[in-house]
This record gives C-alpha cells, sequence and structure tokens, in this order.
C-alpha cells in the first residue's frame, strides 16, 4: 500500500475537532488467522519511519568520544562503571526513564549480562554503536524509530501528530504497513482492516 492510497484517510481522520493539547496519530492494524499462542508468530519490530514527529528520551551508554558526540546529538549519556552498581530496582527505574538506548558496541555483551532479563522482554536492548562510528546519524534514526508487537491480534502504533502534514503522516502508515505485511506469514491475507485516528478522534478505516 502506498502513501498516496492513505492521505484521504489521514484527512479525514485530521478533521476531528481540536483538542486542549496536540493529539497523535494511531495505526490499528487488525490481524486474522494468526495464532499468537506461538511465538513464532508474534511480532517484535523496530521500523524506521520516514518521518520524525517525536522526541524520545535517549540514553547512551558510553564513554570518551562517543560520549561526547552523544551528548552533542542531545542523548543523555549513561556511565559504563554504572552497569557494576546496577541491581533490579535500578535497572527497572532505567528503563522507565528512557524511551530507547545505544550504546558503544564493546559493552553490549556487559549489557546483555546486567540488563538483559530487563531490557530485552520490554524491546529496549541498546542499538549498537560500532567503533568509530560518529553516534549521531544512528540517534537520529532512532528518533524516527517505533516497535511494533503484536501481543494480541490488534497492533497499535503511534505514527504521528495532528498538526503535520498529510504526505508525511500517510508516508509512516506506508512504512509501517508494509513491515507489519512483510513479516506476516500470509502478508494481506493476514491483515483483517487497518483504521487511523486521532487520540481522541473516531476511528477512520484505510482498508
Amino acid at each position: 500500500m502506498e502513501a498516496e492510497e492513505i492521505m484521504g484517510a489521514v484527512e479525514q481522520a485530521l478533521s476531528s475537532k481540536e483538542r486542549g493539547f496536540v493529539e497523535s496519530v494511531d495505526l490499528c492494524i487488525n490481524l486474522k488467522n494468526v495464532d499468537l499462542k506461538q511465538p513464532k508468530n508474534r511480532l517484535n519490530l523496530d521500523v524506521t519511519l520516514p518521518n520524525s514527529f517525536r522526541e524520545p528520551k535517549i540514553g547512551v551508554f558510553a564513554s570518551g568520544e562517543i560520549a561526547l558526540k552523544a551528548r552533542e546529538a542531545g542523548a543523555e549519556v549513561i556511565d559504563p562503571a554504572e552497569l557494576k552498581r546496577m541491581d533490579k530496582k535500578k535497572a527497572r527505574m532505567l528503563v522507565k526513564k528512557y524511551d530507547v538506548f545505544a550504546a558503544d558496541a564493546s559493552l553490549m555483551a556487559q549489557i546483555g549480562r546486567s540488563l538483559g532479563t530487563i531490557l530485552g522482554p520490554r524491546g529496549k536492548m541498546p542499538t549498537p554503536i560500532p567503533p568509530g562510528v560518529d553516534p549521531t546519524q544512528i540517534l537520529m534514526r532512532l528518533r524516527r524509530t517505533v516497535n511494533i508487537k503484536s501481543k494480541t491480534a490488534t497492533i497499535w502504533v503511534s505514527i504521528g501528530r495532528k498538526g503535520m502534514d498529510v504526505r508525511a503522516i500517510a508516508e509512516n502508515a506506508a512504512a509501517v504497513i508494509k513491515a507489519v505485511e512483510s513479516h506476516l506469514e500470509r502478508g494481506w491475507q493476514n491483515i483483517a482492516s487497518i483504521y487511523m485516528k486521532t487520540t481522541m478522534g473516531h476511528a477512520v478505516r484505510v482498508v
């Protein structure tokens, strides 16, 4: 499904009355004939959207040059020494504080040992920053990344904010739909319907 096919639904969803806050624009994908009791059928995807619409709080495990550049890019740096002092309570607090993580690749094994059981189930394992790579581009990409999980037959994911350009929202929606469709065993045959709505608006059928 291309962005052009979705723009009508976006315009209709955005026509909802104004609220006292900036509403998000959400996509709802209903699955069919997918046995989610089987772990292999569950989706857990990170999708990089074409257009940014949010400012997630990013925590970066790093020191030295990577830490410096990460701060310059607007992320918060977590001292690797904290990993040695990390208990379950501190780990849970860390997970709640940040929406997404990145880390110096050399720290990934240590992070896995210290935080893997906390970060893994929540889909928050850090994105590795390879040696010699400027983290700026990686952090920019993370700001455009959304996580898609299919715990039930209905998938909800935010794809924009009210006030964004219609095409930008449609392009984000198309990217999510394509990612979900490509990871389903029978593709479109496993999709029952797709809707779009603002936070407090009425659902508009996309397909």
